[in-house]
C-alpha cells in the first residue's frame, strides 16, 4: 500500500504538534514506520488520506460498537448540532440518558458526565477520598486509567512499598498515595492492605484490562477482590472505560455478576464522542456537589452532541440485546481462526478473549498479568505482525499492548479477509 500523503502530513504534524501527534501511541513509536493519517470512516472500514480502506480493529479505542457513522448515531448528532453545540446550562437530554445508563447498568443510582474517561476515572477517586475520610489508593500494574498523576505510577522497590512516578511532573508526594498490585495476585493485594492498614480509600481496577492486551480476571479473582474490599471498608471502582456497553448492556458488573461501588465509562456513553461519567449508588454520588462537598465540575460536561449521539446509541444497544450475541460470536469466530492460521505456520502464541474484546501474543505461556504481557512483546514480533496486517489491509492497534475491538458492523466476510492476513503475517514471522 502506498502511504505518501499520510508520511508528508506527519511531516507536517511534527513541526507544530509534539511527535506529530495528539496523543502518544499513534505516532507508531512501539512498532516504527509513520502513522496512518485517517480521512473517513463508515462501518467496520476507515479510509486514509491516500485513499486506502483497512477494516479497523481500533475503533476509536472500543465505544464504536455499532462501527463507524451509524445511521441513528448520525441523525441524532446532526439534528443537534442545528439546535446549537454547547450551552452550559442543563438540558433534558442529560436526564434522558442518564436514566437509560441507571437502568441499564446493576447497582448505580445517579450518574455525573465529564469530558472524558482519564476525568471519570480522577473525579472517581477523589469522591472515594472524600467519601471515605481516607487518602492511598490501590491499583493495578499494567492497568490504564488516563493520565492522572495518580496514575502514572510504576512499581516500588517490594512487593509492599508504595509506587514512583513514571512520568516527571508527577511528584513523590502523589506516588506515595498510590500502591502498586499485579493483576490476577490477590495475595500482591492482601499484603497491601496488611500493610497500609484502615488507610486505603479504594481499589481502581479494569476489571478487565485492555491496555496490556486483552487480560481475562481468573476465576475468583474479582469475588476475591469484592470481599477484601467489603472486609476492610475500601471502595472497589471498575474503570469500565472500554468493557462498559460494550461486554454486556451493564458492563463487567452484569457479565460476571461482580458489583462494584463506583462504575466509570468513557466514549461509549457518547457514541464515540469526547465524553466520560463516573456513577454508584445515592450513599456515595449524594458526596458530590452541589449536594455533597466533593467539588467537580466541568463546563462541557453533559455537552448536548456527546449526548444526543450517545442516547441513540445507548438506546439501540438497550433495544437489541441480540448485539451482544452477535459480536461475541463474531470474535469467536476470529479467535478460531486466527489460531488455526498461527498453529498451521508454527507461530508460538496466545490469544486472549472476553466478549468483543481480542488480543495476540506471541507466546506459548498464559498471559495473565503486565510483566506476562510484556514479557511476550518482548521478542518484537509484533511489529513485523504489525506492518504486515496493515500492508493486507488490516488496522490493529500500533503497540502490542493494546486490546482489539470487534464491531457489529464487521462482516464474516471481514473476518475471513482478516484471518488471511494473519495467516499471511504468520509466514512473515
Amino acid at each position: 500500500m502506498i502511504y505518501k500523503r499520510s508520511s508528508e502530513l506527519f511531516a507536517s504534524a511534527q513541526k507544530v504538534i509534539p511527535g506529530g501527534v495528539n496523543s502518544p501511541v499513534r505516532a507508531f513509536k512501539a512498532v516504527g514506520g509513520d502513522p496512518v493519517f485517517i480521512k473517513e470512516a463508515k462501518g467496520a472500514y476507515i479510509y486514509d488520506e491516500d485513499g486506502n480502506q483497512l477494516i479497523d480493529y481500533i475503533n476509536s479505542w472500543g465505544p464504536l460498537i455499532l462501527g463507524h457513522a451509524h445511521p441513528p448515531v448520525i441523525d441524532a448528532l446532526v439534528e443537534r448540532a442545528e439546535k446549537g453545540t454547547s450551552f452550559g446550562t442543563p438540558t433534558e437530554l442529560e436526564t434522558k440518558i442518564a436514566e437509560l445508563a441507571v437502568k441499564m447498568v446493576p447497582n448505580i443510582d445517579k450518574i455525573r458526565m465529564v469530558n472524558s474517561g482519564t476525568e471519570a476515572c480522577m473525579s472517581a477517586v477523589r469522591l472515594a477520598r472524600g467519601f471515605s475520610g481516607k487518602e492511598k489508593i490501590i491499583k493495578f500494574a499494567g492497568c490504564y486509567h488516563g493520565h492522572s498523576d495518580s496514575f502514572l505510577i510504576q512499581a516500588g522497590s517490594g512487593a509492599v512499598t508504595f509506587g514512583t512516578p513514571n512520568s516527571p511532573g508527577v511528584t513523590q508526594g502523589t506516588a506515595k498515595d498510590t500502591l502498586l498490585a499485579t493483576y490476577n495476585d490477590l495475595e500482591s493485594v492482601k499484603q497491601l492492605i496488611e500493610a497500609n492498614k484502615d488507610e486505603i480509600a479504594c481499589l481502581i481496577i479494569e476489571p478487565v484490562p485492555g491496555n496490556m492486551g486483552c487480560i481475562p480476571p481468573k476465576e475468583g479473582f474479582l469475588q476475591g477482590l469484592r470481599e477484601l474490599c467489603d472486609a476492610n471498608n475500601i471502595l472497589l471502582i471498575f474503570d469500565e472505560v472500554m468493557t462498559g456497553f460494550r461486554l454486556a448492556p451493564g458492563g463487567v458488573q452484569q457479565r460476571l455478576g461482580i458489583n462494584a461501588d463506583i462504575v466509570c465509562f468513557g466514549k461509549v456513553i457518547g457514541g464515540g464522542l469526547p465524553v466520560g461519567a463516573f456513577a454508584a449508588r445515592d450513599e456515595i454520588m449524594d458526596y458530590l456537589a452541589p449536594v455533597g462537598s466533593v467539588y467537580q465540575a466541568g463546563t462541557l460536561s453533559g455537552n448536548p452532541l456527546a449526548m444526543a449521539a450517545g442516547l441513540a446509541m445507548l438506546q439501540e444497544l438497550n433495544d437489541r440485546p441480540a448485539i451482544y450475541e452477535s459480536i461475541d460470536k463474531k470474535t469467536e469466530y476470529l479467535h478460531n481462526g486466527m489460531e488455526k492460521v498461527l498453529e498451521e505456520n508454527n507461530i508460538a502464541h496466545t490469544i486472549n478473549r472476553m466478549g468483543s474484546m481480542i488480543s495476540v501474543h506471541f507466546s506459548e505461556e498464559p498471559v495473565v498479568d503486565f510483566a506476562s504481557a510484556a514479557n511476550a512483546a518482548s521478542n518484537g514480533k509484533f511489529n513485523t505482525f504489525f506492518h504486515s496486517l496493515l500492508e493486507n489491509g488490516i488496522y490493529i492497534a500500533p503497540s502490542a499492548f493494546e486490546t482489539w475491538f470487534i464491531t457489529e458492523a464487521l462482516s464474516y466476510e471481514d473476518l475471513d479477509k482478516t484471518i488471511a492476513a494473519v495467516g499471511k503475517a504468520a509466514k512473515a514471522l
